[in-house]
C-alpha cells in the first residue's frame, strides 16, 4: 500500500475496463488521480465513487485523440494539483481484426488517432512539466497485438508504434528522472474487447485457455493495473524502456 503516495497520476480512457481498474488501484495505492475520458457520465460515476472513498480526484471530458484536448488535460492536473508525477495512457480502441484489404482510409486513421496519436500528444504535454520537475513515470497501454502482430492491420500497427515510441522517449528521457514502459495485455477479462467477443462468440474463452495461452487462464484488468502500479512506483525506480507482456505466457511461444 502507498506505492503512490502524493503523486499526481493522470489516466486516460479511465472509466472502463483496465483504465478504470487502474484508477481505482491508484487511488488504494494514495494516488491523487486526474482522469478523463469522453463520456462525462460514466467519468463522474467513478470520480464520486473514488471520492468518496477519500482520494482526492479531478475528472476531465476529453477526447485524446485530439491534441488540444490532451493539453488541456495536462494543464488542469497541473492547475489544480501543481505538477503531473505519473502518466498511463490506456485510452484506445480495437479494430474487430480488420485485414488491410478491410481497411480503408477513415478507419486507418481513427485507430491511428485513438491508439496511437493519443499516446504523442499525451506524452508531449505532460514531459513539459516532468521535465522541469525533473521526475516522472509513463505508462502506455500497448497490447500483446504489437509482438504477436496477428490483430487487424491498423491495431497492430497503432499499438506497435506506441512500444516504438515510448522506447525511443524512454532513451531521449533516461538521464533525466523519467522513465517511460509499456504494458502489453493479452486477452483480458474486464473489458469492453474481452466481453463483446465472448458474447459473440461463447466458446472463444475456452479455446483461449486451451490453445493460446500457455497459463490457461485469461488475464484480468486487475493483472494489467497491478503491473502498471509497479511501473509508475519508485519500486521499479531502475526500470524504463521496457515493454512488459501481461498475457498468459502468450509472448512466449
Amino acid at each position: 500500500m502507498n506505492r503512490l503516495q502524493n503523486k499526481v497520476a493522470i489516466v486516460t480512457g479511465a472509466n472502463s475496463g483496465i483504465g478504470l481498474r487502474t484508477a481505482q488501484l491508484f487511488a488504494e495505492e494514495g494516488a491523487i488521480l486526474v482522469l478523463c475520458a469522453r463520456r462525462k457520465e460514466k467519468l463522474d460515476e467513478v470520480a464520486e465513487a473514488l471520492r468518496a472513498q477519500g482520494s482526492q480526484v479531478l475528472s476531465i471530458a476529453a477526447d485524446v485523440s485530439r491534441e488540444e484536448d490532451c493539453v488541456r488535460v495536462v494543464k488542469e492536473a497541473v492547475k489544480a494539483f501543481g505538477r503531473v508525477d505519473v502518466l498511463v495512457n490506456n485510452a484506445g480502441m480495437a479494430d474487430k481484426h480488420r485485414p488491410i484489404t478491410r481497411c480503408d482510409g477513415d478507419w486507418w486513421h481513427t485507430v491511428i488517432d485513438v491508439n496511437q496519436n493519443s499516446v504523442y500528444y499525451m506524452m508531449k504535454a505532460a514531459l513539459k512539466y516532468m521535465e522541469l520537475a525533473g521526475y516522472g513515470s509513463i505508462v502506455n497501454i500497448a497490447s500483446i497485438g504489437a509482438t504477436r502482430y496477428n490483430s487487424g492491420v491498423a491495431y497492430t500497427a497503432s499499438k506497435t508504434a506506441v512500444i516504438g515510441m515510448s522506447k525511443n522517449v524512454a532513451i531521449q528521457f533516461a538521464g533525466k528522472g523519467i522513465r517511460v514502459n509499456v504494458v502489453c495485455p493479452g486477452p483480458t477479462l474486464g473489458t469492453d474487447l474481452m466481453a463483446n467477443t465472448l458474447s459473440s462468440d461463447p466458446g472463444e474463452e475456452q479455446a483461449l485457455k486451451e490453445h493460446v495461452i500457455p497459463m490457461g487462464k485469461l488475464g484480468t484488468a486487475q493483472d494489467v493495473a497491478q503491473a502498471a502500479v509497479w511501473l509508475c512506483s519508485d519500486m521499479s525506480g531502475h526500470t524504463t524502456g521496457q515493454a512488459l507482456s501481461v498475457d498468459g505466457g502468450m509472448h512466449a511461444t
